[in-house]
């Protein structure tokens, strides 16, 4: 973890830390209430779990309705794995056949996406935890209630505290997005540092995007959830953070739009200074987004403001000078392009200077934005179906998710059966930390698995050692629960930012709850045993992760043609909204966008912008995945890497065309042709791609702007095109004429 002061505030501010303290509180009331009231800290204890299991469901984003659907349904599968685990725990046989059926069924609840993977994952901590002790079959009721009490306890407690907190909620989610924008912001500035390199500011534009992307779906989850009333007391907070969540996606849409050919760029700028305005430029606005995010999320009005003026200003100086040089007769379309990196870094400051003002939360701020807030906004909320028939659907040897389920069983099986025969009795008794340690290690990616091995591993070793020093330090009650509720909120906190700190705490947290469970056992051979099993449990999570792997190269394929039609989308309906735009007449922005067809098409567009966003994130992740596998199992990544760079290039310029073709009052026919040959590249139902694609253009007047993105936008199609086929039948790929 970063431990600078300003990486420090910005986590103590954060929803992580906000979500770990409502987690953490919600978690232990119940046995400090059972057990402080009524002395029974053993039910206190069980409710606790059943809290933990709604905790664990109880993660920010989407619909208030469907978390707490999700958290009922989990709170009813939690009670049902005490009872079914609880009743087969005196039987060997029973509770190993209960045990190994639950892991495969729990598994695959991956199918339903992340948030079902939480509901999986939550039962079958219940399950591990259930099965750490017999139980006899007059205890099960008992058991089952009292998770059931602590599950509802927490439902209520949260949707609790979710009301009394909404708008920090809220404020919370949109500083982590701004947060996620800055670093997007900081990691364009690298292209214009000539002693980067470019290769390796890709690789870092792209990651940093895919985590803003899920940021951004995020704040965009909880932003509409909530929209502006027009009544109310929290109405104003509710339009200041409309506004600023629009505003967050104009200045992504105008950076995305000031993408271009750094290379060239470097080669036409050598020995100049404007590409070091440019990158002082970004810089300065990516230190005053965190400054905004962090005042966000005190929910504080920004004090310290920061201006790029004085290297916009030294931009505009240094193109006249290139003007003079003669850059305007030798190279016209990169001065219109340096002109237009200008313009949109101009209207970049400008919009960064609203998201400050927009702080201050002004009693008479309207909701800004062409766009109708009512509910066709719902498109654009991230939905999980839980459908019986998906996770039936996939029961089948080529689905990742039923093999991961089988690794899981496996895993699980060979635990059981070691903890049963061969382990010692002493030692056995603690095997239940083996099971939990392999369903927190095993997931569905092999990567993913072998990193979270290390960290888990390492984490438990700290941890004990941990738990060791402080008892020979103090003895002291009221120090070891305040030590055991920091380590609560902060395994909680961190489990999202760093594994390994979020595992320390928890072994932390464990072991003081066994101390305050049951005085006097916790010994240097019960902390030592700890480590052992989860050695154990690491190993056969790694051993067993290699039974049916799962390789990311397998599922590579179908995400880049995923990319490649969510970018065909997205210039179809980049060109319908222009189409719409220039059937009224007018300029963009002006009356004619109040339209219901200007409006639809406006709207159908920001949709397809945000389909590519996540549709590349998908691709991006899993093609980084796949780096961190055996060299053996990486394949095709010149190809791979290259469409990921190409439909990076093809959404940029596409963003960047359209709302120059809107503002013109007819598109000229050679940029129809060729967006519309483009449209013809990208579809991979198309045997034959389109012929005789015009390779120039007016350079004229307004049209002058037009030329770079066209071009570039015919060079992506042609090479996207050309890396399927290739993957498709590498002996045979053609090689297509690419537009100069």
């Amino acid at each position: 973890m970063d431990l600078r002061i300003a990486s420090i505030r910005r986590f103590l501010y954060s929803h992580y830390f906000f979500g770990g303290v409502r987690q953490g509180v919600g978690m232990l009331l119940p046995v400090l209430v059972v057990g402080g009231l009524f002395g029974n800290y053993t039910t206190g204890l069980v409710a606790t779990f059943g809290a933990q299991c709604l905790a664990i469901i109880d993660q920010p984003g989407g619909p208030q309705r469907h978390r707490t659907n999700e958290m009922l349904g989990g709170a009813a599968l939690g009670t049902l794995t005490v009872v079914i685990t609880g009743l087969a725990s005196s039987y060997p046989v029973l509770i190993w056949l209960a045990v190994i059926a639950q892991c495969f069924v729990y598994s695959m609840f991956s199918v339903f996406g992340k948030r079902g993977g939480l509901i999986g994952f939550a039962g079958l901590l219940l399950m591990t935890l259930t099965m750490h002790t017999p139980l006899q079959p007059h205890e099960v009721l008992a058991h089952a209630t009292a998770t059931l009490g602590g599950a509802l306890f927490y439902l209520v407690f949260s949707l609790g505290f979710s009301r009394l907190f909404w708008l920090r909620e809220e404020q919370q989610a949109m500083s982590v997005a701004l947060f996620a924008t800055a670093d997007y912001v900081a990691a364009r500035a690298a292209f214009y540092d000539t002693t980067s390199d470019l290769d390796e500011a890709y690789r870092d534009l792209i990651q940093r995007q895919s985590v803003m992307t899920d940021k951004h779906q995020a704040a965009r989850d909880m932003v509409l959830r909530a929209l502006p009333r027009g009544k109310g007391l929290g109405d104003r907070q509710r339009v200041m953070i409309w506004n600023m969540f629009v505003d967050m996606l104009l200045l992504l849409d105008t950076l995305v739009a000031t993408h271009t050919d750094y290379a060239a760029l470097r080669r036409a700028l050598a020995g100049n200074d404007c590409l070091m305005f440019m990158r002082d430029a970004l810089v300065k606005m990516s230190l005053e987004l965190n400054r905004i995010a962090l005042d966000v999320s005190r929910g504080r009005k920004v004090q310290y403001r920061s201006s790029a003026k004085a290297e916009l200003r030294a931009i505009e100086y240094e193109i006249e000078q290139l003007k003079q040089q003669g850059l305007g007769e030798r190279e016209p379309e990169m001065l219109a392009l340096i002109i237009q990196v200008l313009r949109r870094l101009r209207n970049s400051a400008r919009i960064v200077d609203r998201l400050a003002d927009h702080t201050a939360a002004s009693p008479d701020a309207k909701p800004t934005d062409v766009l109708r807030i009512n509910k066709s906004l719902t498109r654009f909320i991230s939905r999980q179906e839980f459908r019986l028939g998906l996770l039936t659907s996939n029961l089948r040897l080529d689905s990742p998710h039923f093999r991961y389920a089988l690794r899981v069983t496996a895993a699980a099986a060979i635990a059981m059966t070691l903890a049963s025969r061969w382990l010692s009795p002493a030692f056995s008794s603690h095997s239940y930390w083996i099971m939990l340690t392999i369903v927190i290690i095993m997931k569905p990616g092999f990567a993913l698995t072998r990193q979270r091995n290390g960290w888990r591993l390492m984490g438990t070793l700290i941890g004990c050692l941990g738990a060791l020093l402080l008892f020979h330090l103090t003895d002291q009650p009221e120090i070891l629960f305040a030590v055991l509720l920091g380590a609560c909120i902060m395994g909680n906190s961190l489990v999202q930012l760093n594994y390994m700190a979020s595992a320390i705490f928890n072994t932390l947290f464990v072991v003081l709850v066994f101390h305050f469970v049951s005085p006097g056992t916790v010994s240097m051979a019960v902390i030592g045993e700890r480590a052992l099993d989860t050695l154990l449990g690491c190993a056969l999570a790694l051993v067993c992760s290699y039974i049916l792997p799962w390789w990311e190269a397998r599922y590579l394929r179908p995400l880049a043609a995923a990319a490649t039609r969510a970018n065909r989308e997205y210039l179809l309906a980049g060109l319908r909204y222009v189409e719409a735009m220039q059937a009224h007449g007018a300029p963009v922005g002006a009356a004619a966008g109040d339209t219901p067809a200007v409006t639809d098409a406006d709207l159908a567009w920001r949709l397809g912008r945000k389909n590519v966003h996540i549709a590349f994130s998908n691709f991006a992740e899993a093609f980084y995945r796949m780096m961190s596998e055996p060299k053996s199992h990486q394949v095709n990544v010149p190809e791979l890497n290259n469409l990921l760079i190409q439909n990076h290039v093809l959404a940029s310029q596409i963003t960047a065309a359209i709302p120059i073709l809107a503002a013109l009052p007819a598109t000229p026919e050679a940029v129809q042709r060729a967006l519309n040959g483009v449209a013809g590249l990208l579809d991979q139902s198309r045997a034959q791609p389109p012929a005789d694609l015009p390779t120039q253009f007016d350079t004229e007047g307004e049209q002058a702007a037009l030329v770079y993105p066209i071009k570039q936008i015919l060079k992506a199609a042609h090479m996207i095109r050309q890396e399927l086929q290739a993957l498709e039948d590498p002996a045979h790929a053609p090689q297509m004429a690419v537009a100069a």
